[in-house]
């Protein structure tokens, strides 16, 4: 019989699972060498005398992924060997993880819980469904197994969003065909991903640019063609703490960037609009409303949609991106009304 390390590797899921129990089940805690030669997931790569360096970086991210699913993990220095890492303990503090008493879930509320976990299985966004199923598996209670046979498939549009999610987990630099508004051929970037974020709405990409030397913010949406993975590798000085970054930096530009828009009554733009709007000081006009925003092509698009019903006072960028889309569009249909074939029938 073959040795487990022959085996097809163990699923991300399956190797978290099994370090949160292993780091339960211990009140002393557990050193990095433990881990990574007995945990389920670690110890069929994990070599004595050889190099563990790749090993190690997983587990570094294994416990990012462990804190963002609110499990408290504490790190331990021992009391003669103050600062060195080789010596630290992990553990995960029973009492601190178990629900409040307070608190319970019957096996239907597991199971419709884990159905909203499985939504997203087999899709775009299924390492976050893994992390969801994690932490349900370990709070032990067993589901109502009939309902998760019902589950839907869900994806999310961007097809970028799965290969640069396997990139980020390798480390691997890629390259796309970048769009920015107004170009008529995407560019080439060549990138090391950091994180993938959801901001109001919408998939970025942190990155650092490898051309310019330097992080950038990539809207997924923009991103034309295929991803393609190289063999190159890169790592930041900074191991975590990308997606936080990178979310700080989204939301200061989301709060800088103010719109003040006027809406017709009444209409679906007023309905819609006025839920994510704020009313402006001005009292003798009550359908006006301020909107923040990230990109202003990404407003433009959405303000331009609505036609006659929006009214764009500032800023002016805005009022004017608003405007060439309406020009292009009476464009577009005249040309269709003058071409063979196009026009319409007049009475």
């Amino acid at each position: 019989m073959s040795e487990p390390s022959a085996a097809a590797p163990v699923p991300v899921e399956e190797r978290l699972f099994s370090l949160v129990l292993a780091l339960l089940a211990t009140e002393q805690g557990l050193t990095k060498s433990e881990i990574l030669s007995t945990v389920q997931g670690y110890r069929q790569r994990y070599s004595q005398f050889g190099d563990n360096a790749s090993l190690d970086r997983q587990f570094e991210r294994d416990k990012d992924d462990i804190r963002e699913l609110g499990i408290p993990l504490e790190t331990l220095e021992q009391p003669g060997d103050p600062g060195n890492n080789q010596s630290l303990r992990y553990r995960i503090p029973k009492g601190e993880y178990d629900l409040p008493s307070d608190i319970t879930f019957s096996p239907t509320e597991i199971a419709l819980l884990s159905l909203a976990a499985t939504v997203w299985r087999q899709g775009s966004l299924s390492a976050e469904s893994q992390r969801a199923m994690l932490k349900l598996n370990s709070l032990g209670i067993e589901s109502d197994e009939p309902v998760i046979g019902y589950a839907p498939r869900v994806r999310i549009r961007e097809s970028a969003f799965d290969p640069l999610r396997i990139a980020l987990d390798k480390h691997a630099i890629v390259k796309f065909a970048y769009l920015k508004p107004g170009e008529a051929t995407g560019r080439t970037r060549t990138v090391a991903p950091l994180a993938l974020v959801q901001h109001h709405g919408r998939w970025h990409l942190s990155a650092h640019d490898i051309e310019v030397d330097d992080n950038r913010t990539f809207l997924l949406s923009r991103i034309v063609g295929p991803v393609t993975t190289t063999t190159k590798t890169w790592m930041p000085p900074e191991p975590s703490g990308h997606a936080e970054r990178s979310l700080r930096e989204l939301d200061a530009l989301w709060e800088s960037q103010v719109a003040e828009i006027r809406v017709e009554p009444g209409t679906d733009a007023a309905t819609r609009l006025s839920k994510r709007a704020q009313p402006t000081s001005n009292a003798a006009h009550e359908n006006e409303l301020r909107l923040n925003y990230t990109d202003v092509d990404i407003l433009a698009d959405e303000l331009a949609s609505y036609g006659p019903e929006v009214l764009v006072l500032t800023p002016e960028r805005l009022r004017a991106a608003v405007l060439l889309r309406h020009r292009t569009t009476v464009e577009r249909h005249r040309n269709t009304e003058t071409q063979p074939g196009g026009g319409t029938t007049r009475g």
